[in-house]
């Protein structure tokens, strides 16, 4: 992604460099054989493997703890609300990720990021495990997610590398399960862990997942065409021509495209705002499972802290036909395009977005199916099947939007559309848990949940808005015709590069 600098603070002092002959090119050829996309496959495919396994065990980290909720009640004496903190606030530093984790990528490579990122991670779980006061264990669990949230960040950046942008919905279908099984495996591992040795364990736990997902990664190679050419021209001793940051150089840039943008994005952009508050309303629903399935099936059916764990298996099952399905709709459609285009490899970025038309029904149906079943005379299997469709339908609706918001605007836009949209929801899924109990009290079980329905409702035409005006809304953004005179001012600036290597020659 591109900065919105000026000419003269993105293109850097030119007079200064040597001749174009003592320098390796900063980009890489789509015939080069260190771009990634030209790597063998099993080399790919572990790439993509040890991403997905880093997001994994920090989305892991992010649910365990939940299981283990009643215990920090009963052993720092708080209120069960004071004790979800601790999952909010994992989520809260997350939140900071899409911010920050750009930045850092952008100069040192992600390889070096992810290592660096899970090995602080590792060693805030292990300070919430050790902590005696839950003032201690709140800090860690913040500073646990803020210091893990690049893994979440970065896996998206790793799989754009890696597989061809034709099928994007198809590589965010198989990243988003990292982040979503990781989740759904927390409760169900954490429950009988707690049941056997307390809340403590929930961390060892995560922290075991986290040290197999860092060991696993050992000799994962670099795949962020920045830092490639980097490492290359270091290791054969040349010089190197690097272009500015993309995400900025100087820090009011940085803080301009990170953190500016999209706040300004959230209320002057019609695609963001939309995809936005879908995403944010739907990441809000899904990480309130986590505190309510356990205490509805305690109270109604009676489970233990086992069986409620053994309950985000349909969770599981949900993710990953969600996946499956945006997987072969994609493939399906990618096909008869390349087919009718005469082999041209590209797809409109509207039709990312059937999934998410569908995933969308999923979504209202069951959250009124789950509200109104969960109940002694019908059984538990109704509310654990309805929760599976709702993760069905929120992963569908993820996958989507997500993948329609990487190519919705030009270079200069994206990452701040992606920044808007990741910390809208990740603060928002934080928020819900911490008052879905008293709703639950208050509005009672079924009404708490038709209340999300309705907004479900309302926010079921989104995907259809986008399908059909997306490209007219896209068309007038100013990020896109901004990003049409920073490319006249960059075809300059090379033209002018041109003639003064030329000439130094």
């Amino acid at each position: 992604m591109e900065t919105h600098s000026s000419q003269d603070e993105s293109i850097p002092d030119m007079a200064t460099k040597p001749p174009t002959s003592q320098i390796l090119s900063h980009s890489l050829s789509a015939s080069d054989p260190d771009n990634p996309m030209n790597w063998p496959l099993h080399r790919r495919t572990y790439a993509s493997a040890v991403s997905w396994a880093f997001a994994f065990a920090v989305a892991f980290g992010l649910t365990a703890y939940t299981a283990g909720i009643n215990d920090v009640v009963a052993e720092f004496n708080v209120s069960t609300k004071v004790a979800i903190l601790g999952f909010s606030l994992y989520l809260w530093g997350i939140a900071f990720a899409p911010i920050y984790t750009p930045h850092v990528a952008e100069r040192y490579g992600r390889s070096v990021v992810y290592f660096a990122s899970l090995f602080v991670h590792m060693l805030f779980i292990l300070g919430a495990g050790w902590s005696r006061s839950f003032a201690s264990l709140a800090v860690c669990r913040f500073f646990a997610g803020l210091s893990g949230g690049p893994c979440l960040v970065l896996i998206e950046g790793t799989f754009a590398d890696v597989w061809s942008a034709g099928t994007t919905n198809t590589y965010y279908a198989v990243l988003g399960l990292a982040s979503y099984v990781g989740a759904a495996c927390g409760p169900l591992i954490g429950g009988f862990v707690v049941g056997a040795t307390g809340w403590r364990w929930t961390q060892w736990v995560s922290l075991m997942v986290s040290l197999a997902a860092f060991l696993l990664g050992i000799g994962v190679p670099e795949t962020y065409q920045r830092e490639i050419p980097r490492r290359r021209a270091k290791r054969l001793g040349r010089a190197y021509a690097e272009t500015p940051a993309q995400s900025g150089v100087t820090i009011s840039q940085m803080a301009r495209i990170t953190v500016l943008s999209p706040l300004k994005m959230l209320v002057t952009e019609p695609v963001v705002i939309m995809c936005s508050l879908y995403l944010g309303f739907n990441f809000a629903i899904i990480f309130q499972w986590f505190i309510t399935v356990p205490a509805v099936l305690n109270l109604v059916y009676g489970f233990t802290i086992q069986q409620a764990g053994l309950a985000f298996i349909g969770a599981i099952v949900g993710s990953l036909c969600a996946a499956a399905m945006s997987v072969v709709i994609e493939q399906i459609l990618y096909r008869l395009h390349v087919r009718n285009k005469l082999h041209i490899n590209s797809m409109d970025i509207e039709y990312r977005l059937i999934p998410a038309m569908i995933g969308g029904f999923g979504i209202t149906a069951s959250l009124f199916w789950i509200g109104w079943t969960a109940e002694p005379t019908i059984g538990w299997p109704s509310p654990v099947i309805g929760t599976a469709v709702y993760v069905w339908g929120n992963l569908s609706v993820l996958i989507s939007l997500v993948s329609y918001l990487f190519d919705a605007y030009p270079p200069a836009g994206t990452l701040s559309a992606l920044t808007a949209a990741a910390s809208l929801r990740l603060v928002l899924a934080g928020l819900i848990p911490l008052v879905i109990l008293q709703m639950f009290t208050g509005l009672t079980g079924a009404w708490a949940l038709s209340l999300f329905g309705f907004i479900a409702a309302a926010m079921l035409p989104i995907p259809f808005i986008l399908f059909k005006w997306g490209p007219k809304l896209r068309a007038r953004s100013m990020y896109t015709h901004r990003q049409s005179t920073m490319d006249d001012q960059h075809h300059e600036a090379e033209h002018t590069m041109g003639e003064q290597n030329r000439m130094s020659v």
